[in-house]
């Protein structure tokens, strides 16, 4: 199968279970656990991918898997729709596949910087605007031909689904990998892709004794 066929093939498979998943946790959802609170932790899996968008290196895809843990750091601030709680987290990622024309690259990284913020949710909905960055080692150049180490920076917008004892978390993240001067040519990669994540908020360690 062309190299461009099994990105798309990728995007589509994670789609259907992006709604399979949303359709089953609708369906068991009771009651909703605490979301997001001040001085409380979000533990998480997650795994997307996607494929290229126009401004950088064309026909390319990539899967990812990774591990998150944050810091709920502040309480509700802000006006209106755009009050929330401000969180601070980190991602390891142990697997980072790269699908380009010229080989598949298989790698892995970490975001030491992932900065979120978490809207005032309303029942079990729990939205959130994220931005983050970190680094890519992979075991081919990424794009073919330029650089194995690289920077990415992404940023996301997506939604909790709280249950009674997990969440769901559903998201579009825009991708950008670059090597940002490392090597030349420095083309990059764009991708937009769709990310799924199951993991639980934990709050204070105060409440959590009563």
């Amino acid at each position: 199968m062309h190299v461009a066929g099994t990105g798309r093939c990728v995007l589509f498979l994670l789609r259907t279970g992006l709604l399979f998943a949303a359709a089953s946790s609708l369906s068991v959802m009771a009651c909703a656990q605490q979301g997001p609170e001040g001085g409380g932790h979000e533990i998480r899996a997650w795994t997307g991918g996607g494929y290229t968008v126009p401004g950088g290196t064309k026909d390319t895809g990539v899967w990812n898997l990774g591990l998150r843990y944050g810091w709920i750091l502040t309480g509700p601030h802000g006006p209106g729709f755009l009050k929330g709680r401000f969180e601070y987290a980190v991602d390891a990622i142990p697997a980072f596949l790269v699908f380009q024309p010229a080989n598949t690259a298989y790698g892995a990284g970490i975001d030491p910087l992932a900065l979120k913020w978490n809207f005032a949710g309303r029942g079990m909905w729990s939205p959130y605007f994220e931005l983050t960055g970190g680094v890519l080692f992979t075991s081919h150049d990424v794009p073919a031909g330029t650089n194995p180490v690289n920077f990415l920076s992404s940023l996301a917008l997506g939604t909790h689904l709280l249950g009674s004892r997990y969440d769901w978390s559903l998201e579009a993240r825009y991708m950008h990998i670059s090597n940002a001067g490392l090597a030349t040519p420095n083309p990059g990669i764009n991708t937009l892709q769709v990310r799924i994540g199951i993991g639980r908020f934990f709050p204070r360690k105060e409440h959590a004794k009563n």
